[in-house]
């Protein structure tokens, strides 16, 4: 007889402040945020850990993360209407405002962060990769609270399976499924995390391009790994051969990330 854990049921709403709700999806954001930006800190405070490398200045963060933060929050936001549910939105083009109802596309606020730094990095005239190479070093904090915040709300559950750690989770069809939301957290998350700090501590940030090299290769690999546990979202399903629309987003970013560890790697060391 199959073993099931079962599925530990939290109210998605931490709090209700008169008619403004707080719920754990929004505040695993900016918990994200708030953390990522400590640990930038840390990390651009400690010039041993750079060489000889221009870097940002720890004041500096406190800008940084608002460039970050509207990168995410826009770029997530577009990047989920863009790739996986543009007809809808075309139909209703005010749902595209309502973020509190969930639906946000991490590549889609990659590209958003991404463009922040760039904005970012040339206002204060430091080189880009020594912005971005903190600032990836510190996303896996941000990927695990949002993973645990999926699986709390709950969605972007995983597909029907028989192994005895599996959930039957509010809303789905019944079938006990792979709490692929925290496969997620604990690869995209907290080993990812644990990766790119022992890069670090090893001399990554010494050569620009190498930590945010590896997070892009490591976060892609991760991604792709846990897809083959987790349910294709309803409106795309899969799409050829398998795949989803989570796998073919994370094959450039491993590209992008190989792509960096070789530069870095060709470069001379700072």
């Amino acid at each position: 007889m199959l073993a099931l854990i079962p599925y530990p049921k939290i109210n998605p709403v931490l709090i209700d402040i008169g008619p403004l709700p707080i719920r754990w999806y929004a505040l695993a954001y900016i918990a994200g945020i708030i953390f990522g930006w400590a640990y930038v800190r840390h990390l651009v405070g400690k010039d041993s850990l750079w060489g000889k490398v221009r870097h940002p200045s720890p004041a500096s963060i406190d800008d940084l993360v608002v460039y970050v933060a509207f990168g995410i929050i826009l770029g997530g936001r577009i990047g989920y209407v863009l790739f996986y549910n543009l007809p809808v939105y075309l139909a209703h083009p005010l749902e595209i405002l309502a973020v509190w109802k969930g639906g946000m596309s991490f590549h889609g606020g990659l590209i958003g962060a991404m463009l922040g730094i760039i904005l970012f990095a040339r206002r204060i005239k430091v080189p880009v990769l020594a912005v971005m190479d903190p600032t990836a070093a510190s996303v896996p904090i941000g990927l695990a609270l949002g993973r645990l915040a999926n699986f709390i709300k709950p969605e972007l559950w995983g597909r029907p399976t028989d192994v005895p750690w599996a959930m039957i989770f509010p809303g789905s069809d019944g079938q006990p499924r792979h709490p692929s939301q925290l496969y997620e957290a604990g690869l995209e998350g907290v080993a990812l995390f644990l990766i790119l700090a022992l890069a670090v501590r090893l001399g990554a940030l010494k050569r620009p391009g190498l930590t945010t090299g590896l997070f892009a290769l490591g976060y892609g690999t991760a991604r792709i790994i846990c897809e083959f546990f987790r349910e294709p979202d309803a409106q795309l399903g899969f799409l050829f051969g398998g795949a989803t629309m989570g796998m073919l987003l994370s094959l450039p970013l491993i590209l992008a990330g190989l792509a960096l560890i070789l530069y870095a790697a060709r470069s001379k060391t700072a």
